[in-house]
């Protein structure tokens, strides 16, 4: 249940930095579940929007007077960038950052310990549901990182949430979420491929798809996906293929780092890196499936 900011939970005033889709998705939900929000983000477009939605958009990341901050950034170095370039100097003990970038697990463990030395907390909290989510506050997020931290931040993130998740200590959210994302890459895939045998055999796609999600083959690729951005034709989600290939790779990576061989992933990841000669970085996420086996978009 998501609940009203308070004085008592020291929750009360936040900032967003990143007011990309998500950022300024999760702002607006805050904004308007009664929190004070104030932002930041380097494009000027950006800042537009956010102040038209009623952010108080500040000069820069070092000037978030709050006591719970909010990251929204592309990569894991923008993150560090961010917390070690002057944010973290800013902040006033008890405070707590809450990145929700899909990040690295070591990049946030070296950010936690470094917050912990002037007693700000660091979590890793990145989240599933996209900008619809993020505007309806019907997000999924994975935390790692302390529980004292989390119930500091509690309230600001059940506000965004429809599932809040504390998978366990600093790096577990970006963990989960890599993990996560590799099995909607690969189940992309995997779905695609059935749904190309079914048309095959003369079965139509939506026809078979109603047994595919009453049985157990089903996944949120076949439930979610396939009805929402592709029979449709749509390819909206605001999830890109460059984001997913980003994530993918940071997959495989951590699969090496731990030594492990996982020869489907392995599949899977090389498939998502070949694509980006046939489809740019700012296509939609799900068009992976329009591929075909040589390789070519229809």
């Amino acid at each position: 249940m998501s609940a009203s900011p308070s004085a008592e939970t020291g929750a009360s005033r936040i900032a967003v930095i990143g007011l990309g889709q998500m950022g300024l998705g999760m702002a607006t939900t805050l904004l308007g579940k009664g929190f004070a929000v104030s932002g930041f983000d380097p494009s000027a477009e950006r800042q537009r929007l956010a102040r038209e939605a009623g952010v108080t958009v500040v000069a820069g990341a070092g000037e978030a007077a709050a006591n719970i901050v909010i990251l929204s950034l592309p990569l894991a170095r923008h993150v560090a960038e961010t917390v070690e370039g002057g944010l973290l100097a800013g902040l006033a003990p008890g405070s707590v950052i809450v990145d929700t970038s899909t990040s690295e697990a070591a990049v946030s463990r070296r950010l936690a310990e470094a917050c912990a030395a002037r007693g700000v907390g660091f979590l890793d909290a990145p989240v599933s549901g996209g900008p619809s989510g993020a505007r309806t506050g019907a997000l999924t997020m994975m935390v790692g990182g302390e529980a004292a931290h989390l119930d500091v931040a509690r309230p600001a993130l059940e506000a965004m949430t429809a599932k809040l998740i504390h998978v366990g200590p600093s790096g577990a959210g970006n963990v989960a979420k890599l993990v996560n994302n590799l099995l909607v890459a690969a189940h992309l895939i995997t779905v695609s491929e059935a749904m190309r045998l079914s048309e095959a055999a003369g079965v139509p796609t939506a026809d078979v798809l109603k047994v595919v999600n009453a049985a157990s083959g089903r996944s949120a690729v076949s439930e979610v996906n396939y009805p929402r951005w592709i029979e449709n034709g749509a390819f909206d989600s605001g999830f890109t293929m460059g984001l997913m290939r980003k994530d993918v790779g940071l997959a495989a990576a951590l699969a090496a780092e731990a030594g492990l061989e996982l020869p489907v992933s392995g599949l899977v990841a090389r498939l998502w890196a070949a694509s980006a000669e046939r489809l740019a970085d700012g296509e939609d996420f799900n068009r992976i499936v329009a591929l075909s086996p040589e390789g070519q978009t229809p």
